[in-house]
């Protein structure tokens, strides 16, 4: 089996995590350059990637993390225009560790690869004092997400957020789960 190294994303990066997300996702939810480098620049800490050992230059897979106020969704495709820039205690609501995007490309599927890439991401989040995950689970993901802890929110929590959530699909979730035990 193939052992992809993860390590985490830099700007540099940004070109072949646009060639993994084109191969993984439906034009509706494909995100522009700046949209992806802004929440980079967000939190840079909380967003990995794993090499294709095979392919020097190329990536198995992404994944962007980030705090987010727990009263609103990011937008999807929007540009995070410094909303945290002064640190994640700047906040000013509630931070809750928001999982934006995670792709594996066919080359890194199957061998456990977004599991290793979560639990990189999630140290990072649980590190900086984050105790409450949300994610938007889209293109039928919702049973992946739960195996991790993830639940569908109320469905009034879900209707608050109606026309955010359009945005990503007719069939996408929006889940939460708790980081403490």
């Amino acid at each position: 089996m193939t052992r992809f190294p993860l390590r985490p994303m830099a700007a540099a990066d940004l070109p072949a995590v646009l060639a993994v997300q084109a191969a993984c996702y439906a034009e509706v939810l494909l995100e522009s350059r700046d949209a992806l480098a802004s929440r980079l620049a967000l939190s840079p800490t909380t967003c990995w990637v794993a090499d294709d050992p095979h392919r020097p230059g190329t990536l198995a897979a992404y994944l962007f993390t980030h705090a987010w106020p727990e009263t609103s969704l990011p937008p999807l495709d929007g540009v995070l225009d410094g909303v945290l820039d002064d640190g994640w205690q700047q906040a000013p609501a509630p931070l809750t560790w928001f999982v934006h995007d995670m792709a594996v490309a066919p080359a890194g599927r199957g061998g456990g690869l977004a599991a290793r890439l979560y639990a990189a991401a999630q140290a990072a989040a649980v590190a900086a004092g984050l105790k409450h995950s949300r994610l938007i689970a889209v293109q039928s993901a919702a049973p992946w997400w739960r195996r991790l802890g993830y639940a569908p929110v109320a469905a009034e929590t879900a209707s608050q957020h109606a026309d955010k959530l359009a945005d990503y699909g007719a069939a996408a979730v929006l889940m939460e789960r708790s980081l403490t035990s």
